[in-house]
């Protein structure tokens, strides 16, 4: 039990983590328009931003409402594939950010989570048979 008490204190410390590469990675993203349009000030603009970002972390569940709705086989859903997907989704996040490349935080969150149910099931593939007839190279 302490085990998985640990693991989900290290799933939610990784959460807050990709939630800071989120805040900093899309309200570029949505304030860089009306910036460049001289629409805002860039103080004005980041103080929205910041504000809208942190409202919409408490107030918005539709990610989540998405992933639970069939596009991830829940039974798949451990807290270590969580840890993965966030992982993945950190990383992508920052490569992105540090390259100057446009990306969405949310298709990160998604590419890590299916990364991670992809190659759990190929792991567990490779020990106890395939399904659909995939199978890993020297498997």
């Amino acid at each position: 039990m302490e085990h998985v008490t640990f693991l989900v204190v290290v799933v939610i410390i990784t959460a807050l983590a990709f939630d800071f590469t989120n805040g900093f990675h899309d309200t570029a993203n949505a304030m860089a328009t009306s910036i460049a349009t001289g629409a805002l000030r860039p103080r004005i603009a980041v103080a929205i931003s910041a504000v809208l970002n942190l409202a919409g972390a408490f107030l918005s569940v539709e990610v989540a409402k998405t992933i639970s709705g069939g596009i991830v086989d829940d039974r798949l859903v451990t807290p270590p594939m969580v840890f993965a997907g966030l992982i993945g989704a950190i990383l992508w996040n920052l490569l992105t950010w540090l390259l100057g490349l446009p990306s969405s935080s949310s298709h990160a969150l998604f590419g890590g989570l299916i990364g991670a149910v992809w190659v759990s099931a190929g792991w567990r593939g490779c020990a106890g048979g395939w399904r659909a007839g995939w199978r890993w190279p020297g498997c």
